[in-house]
């Protein structure tokens, strides 16, 4: 291919970022990313680096799907080849390309190893970047395809990376370390999104924070196995790549056959993590599907009665639910087939007999008489071996079938890679949908994928899209219907599943502790009003730990709220407690769910602190969470950023979450009787916080005065 100078061929830029791309006739790279450049031309020469001796003749490019044929060192952006192993390494010729202050794209070919690319790129609300791309086989033979990987540079002086994951009941966890010269690498094979990574990374200059340092984030939208990798080794560059991991077989194009990449989003920030937040926020509540309207208020019934079903027991339930303000009901796991516990059932999708024996419809009048919503539990992926359809198709498991597949919560994942199995699930929840009032299905996925073959090759890739589909054909026929993303608490949390649900559960822990942690590395890149959030019994089954009302309260408060706790069980004062907690929520839900939310740096004090501030700047909520004793009983004052600085406020407390204060000869006037403060002084000054118990908050509600 004849090599041409490089030459910009696209900026894209909005108020707060610029994206520029370059090309010299093949595989366009991107040249820049970051603080937004204007809408002044770009002379190409800014980015020609220097040629060292010893080595290639020219700068290897690293285009957007880098190619190690012309000296990409690092991943190839591509892997592959045909069964002689011919055209493993293609070199692309630039054919044609268009592009505005908002998108570029470009279609590409090898003619040599007869395969076509296009790569897209779109500019969108609150800055964040999406890259596209496809790669089509055009010649006769197969091509076996192993990876296609989208890349793109960094700043350089990004020194630190910040990664996310867990465990179950401990997802979302923040890893933040030094990035010096070496490769970073996020895997996840587990067939889902998982608990222990995320399809997320973030890099930044030094010391990084909620408020401080630029940031670049990368999230891949994609729900099965995944790679981002960012690498900080290979020729000096900063670069991070993204794509789908793929098994040996998983995806053989035919003739004419295109494989399209999952959409990697792009944010970029000046002002620390909150404005990769800002960004994030707001290009997700701008999507179409993204759910309109005050976020119904929860009870689950899981922790009340886990298999234990009985009309009688659930109409109290009901009734307790609605006397506290709930507004939607949901029945989980328990009600189908034989599933009397975790042993049998799944994959039976009609109401059990046994368990219902004058059918959900009872339960349901009596809730939606209460003027509730009913929602429903469903596992559509998975089957017992101890079910009736398991016994009917026991072939339509995913897996080798001349091994014994294993077992994971004594159930098995079935192929949705194939239609007669999607078809089946289809027909099995419309039935029961259709035949009864629901209006929220909560969609569980308890198990990793293992050994996932799909007849007898690598199945994940296609059961994700089997998934995304079924999905979508529920959606399609039951638009008014929301869904939960519940893969054993947060496993399935990304934007490729978030373009079809409307919430996620983030964990199955109801342990504020737990939670606090958990919702502010949720919240970095998903706004609270898609966090699942409820408010437990006051011991914690998943980890014995007992907390008061108001810290479990305040844990769940800027989520998406409901209640996982058996309130049968509470006397009327407890219940009392519950309702105003339920108010509470109620009485700051649109700002919550609509306006800014910041998590506020704070010293390591045993403290945490963070909030939502109205569109307008003209109202705060802030709850400041004491997690851990101190060496010293006095916090750091509390500093609120983002108001405005002129406008003066009135700050007080909200003594509805219930009393945090410890011992203590004195604390300061403003949690009694409130204080006026600028914007300014709330900023740079703050609050001189309170001693409060371990494992409590207090819950600040600022008001722009008139």
């Amino acid at each position: 291919m004849a090599q041409h100078p490089r030459r910009v061929l696209a900026h894209l830029t909005d108020d707060h970022t610029s994206l520029v791309v370059v090309g010299d006739g093949g595989m366009p790279a991107i040249a820049y990313w970051g603080a937004a450049l204007g809408n002044d031309d770009i002379d190409a020469a800014l980015f020609e680096r220097p040629v060292p001796g010893g080595g290639l003749d020219t700068d290897a490019p690293f285009g957007i799907i880098a190619e190690a044929a012309r000296g990409w060192a690092g991943r190839p952006g591509i892997e592959g080849c045909r069964s002689d192993g011919s055209d493993g390494a293609p070199i692309v010729e630039h054919r044609s390309s268009q592009h505005d202050r908002w998108s570029f794209h470009a279609e590409l070919v090898d003619p040599i190893a007869q395969l076509g690319f296009t790569v897209s790129i779109s500019l969108g609300v609150g800055g964040v970047i999406s890259i596209d791309a496809r790669v089509t086989n055009f010649g006769e033979e197969v091509y076996r395809l192993s990876r296609l990987r989208l890349g793109l540079p960094v700043g350089r002086h990004a020194d630190e990376v910040l990664t996310f994951g867990g465990r179950h009941n401990n997802e979302f966890g923040r890893h933040q370390a030094t990035w010096g010269r070496q490769a970073v690498v996020v895997e996840n094979r587990r067939g889902r999104t998982s608990h222990e990574r995320s399809p997320s990374v973030m890099v930044g200059t030094s010391g990084f924070s909620e408020q401080r340092g630029e940031v670049w984030a990368a999230h891949l939208a994609w729900s099965g196995n995944y790679e981002l990798i960012a690498d900080g080794v290979t020729d000096g560059r900063r670069v991070i790549q993204a794509g789908e991991v793929l098994e040996l077989g998983e995806v053989d194009l035919a003739a004419s056959e295109t494989y399209v990449a999952p959409t990697l989003h792009l944010a970029y920030s000046s002002s620390g993590l909150g404005g990769v937040s800002d960004a994030f926020h707001s290009f997700i509540r701008a999507r179409p599907s993204h759910p309109a309207g005050p976020r119904p208020i929860h009870l689950n019934t899981w922790e009340a009665v886990y298999f234990d079903h009985d009309l009688n027991r659930l109409r109290a339930l009901a009734d307790r639910a609605a006397q506290v303000g709930v507004e939607r009901f949901v029945l989980d796991d328990g009600w189908f087939g034989s599933r009397r516990d975790d042993t049998s059932g799944l994959g039976d999708w009609w109401v059990s007999p046994e368990a219902w024996p004058t059918g959900l419809a009872p339960l349901i009048e009596h809730v939606r008489a209460l003027g509730m919503e009913f929602g429903l539990w469903f596992e559509p992926e998975m089957v017992n071996p101890d079910s009736d359809l398991f016994r009917e198709h026991p072939d339509w498991v995913i897996g080798d079938l001349r091994y014994e597949p294993p077992l994971g919560r004594h159930q098995l994942v079935l192929d949705l890679g194939r239609a007669d199995v999607r078809d089946y699930l289809f027909s099995a929840i419309d039935a029961v949908v259709s035949t009864h009032d629901i209006a929220y299905i909560k969609w569980d996925h308890n198990r990793d994928l293992v050994h996932a073959a799909s007849g007898r090759g690598a199945g994940v890739h296609r059961q994700t899209l089997g998934v995304y589909e079924l999905i979508d054909r529920i959606r399609v026929a039951h638009p008014s219907i929301e869904i939960e993303s519940c893969a054993s608490g947060g496993g399935r949390a990304d934007l490729g599943i978030l373009a079809r649900t409307d919430r996620v559960w983030t964990s199955d822990t109801m342990d504020p502790l737990d939670r606090h942690r958990i919702h502010r590395g949720f919240s970095v890149l998903f706004p609270p009003e898609l966090m699942g959030a409820h408010i437990g019994a006051p011991l914690t089954h998943t980890t014995l730990r007992r907390h008061r009302d108001g810290f479990r309260a305040g844990a769940a408060l800027f989520g998406s709220f409901g209640i996982e706790w058996d309130l049968l069980r509470l006397d009327d004062e407890g219940l009392e407690r519950v309702r105003r907690m339920v108010d509470m929520h109620r009485r700051y839900r649109d700002l919550l769910h609509h306006g800014r939310t910041v998590r506020i740096d704070r010293p390591h004090d045993g403290t945490d602190a963070h909030g939502v501030i109205a569109a307008d700047g003209s109202a705060a909520v802030v709850l400041v969470s004491r997690l851990d004793s101190d060496v010293t009983h006095h916090a750091a004052p509390l500093r609120v950023p983002g108001l405005p600085g002129d406008r003066v406020y009135h700050v007080s407390v909200d003594t509805d979450l219930g009393e945090p204060l410890g011992w203590s000869r004195h604390q300061p006037a403003w949690t009694t009787n409130g204080v006026t403060a600028t914007g300014r002084h709330l900023e740079h000054v703050g609050l001189q916080l309170p001693i409060m118990h371990p494992e409590s908050s207090l819950l600040l509600v600022i008001k722009e005065r008139s």
